[in-house]
């Protein structure tokens, strides 16, 4: 999933119209929800509970776009990478597959 923001040397100014048309002529196959805030007094609560999350491994500000984050079956933040990190990186791969090994949650 992808989260457009602004927040980054205005890098996403276009309107969330703009911005999937941008993403489906690049091929995109993942969802891309409407441009959200991640950094300073409106930043929307899912970035409120990342960048305040407990372990400091995942908490902190974003450092720039295309920071990446892993949340399990549960909605717990697991892992975090920065933005040079590519997707197909061998760590997200093998997080992704323990995550996904994971024991379902009870009622899921």
């Amino acid at each position: 999933m992808a989260f457009p923001a602004n927040n980054f040397g205005k890098q996403e100014p276009g309107t969330n119209s703009e911005i999937k048309a941008f993403c489906d002529g690049k091929g995109v196959t993942f969802e891309v929800f409407e441009k959200v805030s991640v950094k300073g007094d409106d930043k929307v609560p899912l970035y409120q509970y990342l960048t305040g999350h407990p372990n400091k491994e995942i908490a902190g500000e974003v450092p720039w776009n295309f920071t990446k984050y892993l949340i399990g079956r549960d909605g717990t933040a697991l892992a975090k990478w920065g933005p040079k990190t590519l997707p197909e990186d061998p760590s997200i791969v093998e997080a992704i597959e323990k995550a996904i090994a994971a024991d379902k949650p009870k009622g899921g």
